[in-house]
């Protein structure tokens, strides 16, 4: 892997840059990345292509209506800041609609970045977490260099990023940190990684503590359930019920698994987290 591009140290605590600014970007998740009919997109979309919903001012035609018009895929889609970044800093603001042969080479940017922003919104919670400390240094330098190639130019991207090799770095520290934060927690801690829980019924089930990264929970009822500092990262929650459930200190909670479940105004959920719209 060719040496990481200079860049000054991200601030950890600085997580307005992994938030999705759309009207900053050139609409990217609607054109670069395909879909396929299913019950979260109402039509078959291929990579590279526009959106039929998308108009010429890079902002959605139905935007008010996704989720009744079948896309409530795209309610749920987070790009953790990667778009504004691809648009704004990584080409320069030209977009591809006014410099077509950008499109291409940006297009295909766009997924590494999601990659790499998402990445960053994971090492800079560990370094939010006290109990963590231990490995605060290492995930530091994890940090920037990651920040490095979500800096780098879109070349220098496409050809030198080993994605693969960082992700995996990453995550063996990720596991320490979920580790030595869970070890927190009183009592005993359930293992539930990568476990089969569609559709089961843990209504008020204590979870404190629980190993649930990468659990298949579609359709699950956790209402009521306490899930404070268990590890969610990559649980799947489409169509969970969080209602009245304690997600406050859950590790690695992202905005499109709150989109993704249903919740109502007494679910409780962590700071810098949104409550989603249709919640409501």
């Amino acid at each position: 892997m060719s040496a990481t591009p200079a860049t000054p140290a991200a601030d950890p605590h600085d997580r307005d840059r992994l938030r999705a600014d759309c009207a900053n970007c050139f609409a990217l998740c609607c054109v670069a990345l395909p879909f396929a009919k299913s019950n979260d997109f109402a039509a078959d979309k291929a990579a590279g292509t526009p959106c039929k919903n998308l108009r010429q001012d890079f902002r959605c035609g139905i935007h008010t209506r996704l989720r009744d018009s079948g896309f409530q895929g795209c309610t749920t889609f987070d790009c953790f800041g990667a778009g504004q970044q691809v648009s704004r800093i990584t080409f320069g603001g030209e977009d591809w609609r006014t410099h077509p042969g950008t499109a291409r080479r940006m297009f295909e940017v766009f997924p590494l970045m999601r990659q790499l922003h998402e990445l960053l919104f994971y090492v800079t919670e560990a370094l939010t977490r006290p109990a963590a400390r231990p490995l605060h240094a290492r995930l530091r330098t994890l940090l920037d260099e990651t920040a490095g190639w979500a800096a780098a130019d879109a070349a220098t991207l496409t050809a030198d990023l080993d994605l693969p090799d960082l992700r995996g770095r990453i995550n063996t520290l990720l596991l320490e940190t979920s580790e030595l934060v869970r070890a927190k927690t009183p009592g005993r801690r359930r293992n539930h990684r990568g476990a089969d829980l569609m559709g089961a019924r843990l209504a008020g089930a204590d979870l404190r503590g629980a190993n649930l990264r990468g659990a298949y929970l579609i359709a699950a009822d956790l209402s009521g359930a306490d899930l404070r500092l268990a590890d969610l990262i990559g649980a799947d929650f489409r169509d969970t019920d969080l209602r009245g459930a304690d997600l406050r200190d859950a590790l690695f909670l992202t905005q499109a698994q709150l989109g993704a479940a249903r919740g109502d105004s007494s679910t409780r959920i962590p700071p810098g987290l949104t409550r989603p719209a249709h919640w409501a």
